[in-house]
């Protein structure tokens, strides 16, 4: 069974949903590893072991802990050896959390996902639908539920947006793109914030889509 490595815990977005959210399929689709403290863990040897990488994390040591995770000169992996990672052949999906990188907060970690947070209103409902046909959006219909709705600005040329987000307040937004990077390939979806949006049906499907075509088996 194939091993995957989920970083997660920051100061807004707690390990506890996270972990919860994969309960329903931990050793059924893989072996999930959980990872919150990644700055003084992670080396390029340790992440090659899995076959992919999940970030549900913003750039926070912990949730107890709001300093910087990525510190050059001390951080053993960072954007660069994640990007190598990928291309290498490894998998990586960067979820909720894992896209609040921009200008201001660890620029190289934005361009490796291939895109920039700009904001988000407070919670409120957000319909997540489909907008072409691919392996991760595969058996998925829109849906509806109560999250954080992001709002992000894709930098990179080569994603291929597969989701839109929806609701009064946000308006509609870039919800989930693909990329290929060398012999790998990145996933992004943005929703995710409460355990509710994890529970949900389709947010599950899609997750399951996401790891099966990032790992290459769809």
């Amino acid at each position: 069974m194939k091993k995957i490595l989920v970083l997660c815990d920051d100061v807004w977005h707690p390990a506890e949903v996270i972990e919860k959210g994969f309960e329903t399929l931990q050793d059924k689709i893989a072996r999930f590893d959980f990872v919150k403290d990644a700055k003084d863990i992670l080396t390029e040897e340790f992440i090659a072991e899995y076959a992919m990488v999940i970030n549900c994390k913003s750039n926070h040591l912990t949730s107890g802990n709001g300093a910087d995770w990525f510190e050059p000169g001390v951080t053993e992996v960072g954007p660069a050896e994640f990007e190598k990672f990928i291309r290498r052949g490894g998998g990586y999906l960067s979820l909720h959390a894992g896209n609040t990188y921009g200008e201001d907060n660890c620029f190289e970690m934005a361009k490796l996902i291939g895109n920039e947070f700009v904001t988000h209103p407070p919670r409120c409902s957000v319909t997540v639908s489909p907008v072409k046909a691919h392996p991760v959006t595969e058996g998925v219909s829109a849906f509806t539920v109560r999250d954080e709705h992001y709002e992000i600005k894709v930098i990179a040329d080569d994603a291929e947006c597969l989701l839109q987000s929806e609701s009064e307040t946000g308006g509609k937004q870039i919800a989930g793109y693909v990329r290929t990077m060398g012999d790998g390939r990145l996933c992004v979806l943005t929703p995710g914030h409460i355990l509710s949006v994890w529970q949900n049906p389709m947010f599950q499907k899609l997750l399951v889509n996401a790891i099966h075509w990032c790992t290459k088996e769809n």
